[in-house]
């Protein structure tokens, strides 16, 4: 709550009174803050690791696995087609209606996947760059062809 506050007065949409008064409650004492440091809030994650990853929550919903079985159905069916027209010898008009409905479907399904089932946020800590020595000198060889 207190990061989407915060997230709210950088962008604008809450003025800083509004959000000290929101917070005025809010106390932390020495031993949550303990708590918060010998769990891992303040450590140094391992590169690669995921930080913070926010679940879109309607990636349960029962819409989403309803609209995922319609779209398998509708791709199974577009393909199947598309396969049969190919053993038959259909022209390339069908075949490509027939092709471009199948990619359709699949793009669809991916569409509603990224928006509604995939996190919201994902940070991820990535690798630093590796140390390189400054040049050494006697180190080069001199080589002639």
């Amino acid at each position: 709550m207190v990061l989407k506050l915060l997230r709210e007065v950088e962008s604008g949409k809450v003025s800083v009174d509004d959000a000290r008064t929101a917070l005025e409650g809010v106390s932390l004492s020495e031993d949550t803050y303990n708590a918060a440091v010998d769990h891992g809030v303040f450590n140094e994650p391992e590169p690669g690791s995921i930080v913070r990853a926010s679940i879109s929550p309607s990636g349960d919903s029962w819409l989403i696995l309803v609209f995922a079985l319609w779209g398998i159905l509708w791709t199974l069916y577009w393909a199947g087609t598309l396969s049969y027209g190919l053993l038959n010898h259909w022209d390339q008009q069908r075949l490509s209606f027939h092709l471009a409905m199948t990619f359709l479907t699949v793009i669809m399904m991916g569409i509603v996947y990224m928006r509604f089932v995939m996190p919201d946020l994902i940070i991820v800590k990535h690798r630093r760059n590796k140390y390189i020595t400054p040049n050494d000198p006697d180190g080069w060889q001199q080589y002639e062809v």
